[in-house]
């Protein structure tokens, strides 16, 4: 029974990943609205990528990311699982829950993550290219992929 029901749901993982898309994302200061990077490269999700923000996200006490996504398929509860890794080792972990996602549609999906005290904040040059965000997507309980990305942070 138990290998059927992982073969459903790894079934259903993939139906769900064939059908799901990010158009783009970008990722702004909250407090002024300037947008300061932006990526609609986001046609493989299984693969690790690369990313070029600039180092000065560092210094804002609070970023904006929008995600725009498209979705074939009916998702009950659309989340969100981030982990931020140095060096492999995890940081910081974030959960984010979208919900219902009416198949057939194009969403737009906001967040706000408020940065550590400028104290606790590593620089720049540790960071760049040592960080990798690795984000994991569910249907409820069901994983549907993994998708980590390199950080780089441009001077």
């Amino acid at each position: 029974l138990s290998t059927s029901r992982s073969a459903m749901s790894n079934a259903r993982a993939q139906h769900i990943l064939d059908g799901f898309r990010i158009n783009w994302m970008n990722m702004s200061d909250a407090q002024t609205g300037e947008v300061l990077w932006t990526d609609d490269g986001w046609s493989d999700l299984l693969s690790e990528r690369e990313a070029h923000i600039p180092a000065r996200i560092l210094k804002c006490k609070v970023v904006s990311r929008e995600i725009n996504f498209s979705s074939r398929e009916l998702i009950e509860n659309l989340k969100l699982e981030q982990r931020i890794l140095l060096e492999g080792k995890c940081m910081e972990e974030w959960f984010f829950d979208f919900g219902f996602v009416i198949p057939n549609s194009t969403n737009t999906w906001q967040q706000t993550i408020e940065a550590a005290p400028p104290a606790q904040m590593l620089p720049a040059s540790l960071l760049n290219g040592n960080v990798v965000i690795e984000t994991s997507f569910y249907d409820r309980d069901l994983l549907v992929c993994k998708n980590n990305v390199r950080i780089w942070y441009d001077e």
